[in-house]
Formats: C-alpha cells, sequence, structure tokens
C-alpha cells in the first residue's frame, strides 16, 4: 500500500513539473512571436560567392531549475546556486555567446548575404545551427529566454512561416562544413601572430572560410578539423572583439563597403 502511495506522489510530481515546463515554454512564447523570420535583404546571395561560416566551441549554454523554473545559469545571477552544486561560478559566462553571436550577425559580412552559417557548440555538447537571417533579441534578458526555450523544446520557430530559425544539430560541425573550405582556428596561446586581413587575403575564392572561436571566459580551443591555429593580437581579447577583426578584414578582402 505504501508503495503504490510513494508512486502515485511520485506521478503528482513529475506531472507538476511538467506544467511548470509547459508554464515555462508559455511565458516565452512572447520572445519567439518577436522574431518573424524576415530575412536580411542581402547585396548578393550568388552561389558561387565565397562565404564565410563561423563556428563558436565552448559556449556555456546550460539550462538549471533555480526555485520552480528552468533558467540558463550565469555567473553572476546564478554564483550562490552554482557554488551549492559543487560547480566553480567561474565557468558560467553565458552573455560571451550572446555578444559573439550579436557581433557576427550585426556584420556587414552577414547583411550582404557573405554568412553562409554560424554554429554553437556548447561545454554540454549540444550543437546548435544559428540561420544567418533570424532576428536575434537585443537584450541579454530575452536571449537568455530564447536559448531557454531552445534547449528545452530542440528549435525555434518563426512565427507564421514554421521555419527552424535556430535548432539543435546532430554532432559533430563537420557533417556541415564544406570539404572545400580553409578552416582557421583562432587562439591567443597560438605562435603564430597574422594581421587577419593577410591571412585571408590569399585563399583561393572558390573555398569557403570557416573561422572557430572559443566562447568561454578562459581555457583555449583544440579541435582537429581546425587546419590553422593563428593569434591576431599580442593582446588577449574578447570572443566578440575577435570576431570584430575578423570581420573587417573579410569586409576588406570582399570589398564590402
Amino acid at each position: 500500500m505504501n508503495g503504490q502511495k510513494r508512486e502515485k506522489k511520485d506521478e503528482e510530481k513529475y506531472d507538476s513539473e511538467e506544467e511548470k515546463l509547459v508554464e515555462t515554454s508559455k511565458k516565452l512564447k512572447t520572445v519567439v512571436d518577436d522574431m518573424p523570420g524576415i530575412p536580411i535583404a542581402p547585396l548578393d546571395t550568388g552561389n558561387n560567392k565565397q562565404s564565410v561560416i563561423f563556428v563558436l566551441e565552448n559556449a556555456s549554454l546550460e539550462l538549471g531549475k533555480v526555485g520552480k523554473t528552468y533558467q540558463l545559469l550565469r555567473s553572476d545571477e546564478h554564483a550562490t546556486f552554482l557554488r551549492n552544486k559543487n560547480r566553480n561560478p567561474a565557468d558560467y559566462r553565458p552573455d560571451i555567446a550572446f555578444q559573439a553571436i550579436q557581433t557576427i550577425l550585426d556584420s556587414r559580412v552577414n547583411k550582404t548575404g557573405r554568412l553562409k552559417a554560424l554554429y554553437v557548440s556548447t561545454q554540454q555538447g549540444d550543437l546548435i545551427e544559428i540561420k544567418p537571417h533570424v532576428h536575434m533579441p537585443r537584450t541579454y534578458k530575452s536571449f537568455a529566454g530564447l536559448m531557454a526555450q531552445l534547449l528545452h523544446k530542440h528549435h525555434i520557430n518563426a512565427a507564421g512561416s514554421g521555419e527552424r530559425l535556430l535548432q539543435k544539430i546532430k554532432n559533430p560541425v563537420t557533417k556541415y562544413l564544406p570539404s572545400n573550405s580553409r578552416k582557421i582556428g583562432l587562439s591567443h596561446s597560438s605562435e603564430k601572430l597574422v594581421d587577419m586581413h593577410n591571412c585571408i587575403a590569399n585563399i583561393n575564392e572558390e573555398m569557403d572560410i570557416v573561422f572557430v572561436l572559443g566562447a568561454m571566459a578562459y581555457g583555449k580551443i583544440d579541435k582537429d578539423y581546425v587546419e590553422d591555429y593563428v593569434s591576431i593580437s599580442e593582446c588577449n581579447l574578447s570572443a566578440a572583439y575577435a570576431i570584430s577583426m575578423i570581420t573587417n578584414a573579410v569586409e576588406r578582402k570582399f570589398k564590402i563597403m
């Protein structure tokens, strides 16, 4: 009899948590409704044009149940919660990915149709595809809500059209990278210090360029698929600033004004 009571109690607890997840999704629905999925009008979308792909590695995008809701864990917001779980708050910096994604999508490289794809690989092993024409939230709070819904539902559709603007996809990321591409990794620890414009100036125009950067607070990326690791400054740069240097160099190469 006691066993039946426990089972009934467990079922009620499970149903309660499911209801909370549904309620969280409803609260986050307004974020998705603000994303109409209207593509940025590119100046030139010719398939024969050299394009750029960005891969953000080791991004801190993890959900945690804080109180009664599931939230995107962040060091300054959930430090006590993380310490109670014996985790280092410094490891939880989703704002880095937020800033990096915004910099890529706001670039003239994207607005002129030269950004072919953007992938985000998380520390938990999830791989996320973000469509170049997505209208991402401009504030971190809305971004965090959107990521929470994405990690829960596995995809975010455009309102009306149903197009998947963000979605979790199967690893590895190399499945989605063109075979005919130059894969360049950015690492401050690399002994190869380069001017990014000179680095990419002579890449064959028939090859796409893949840039791989870390989206974490500290450490370095070390991925086998990267063909060459370079450093673009003697200073330790944020991911967003390094991306701005890359996009500026690409804009010069493509003569984007």
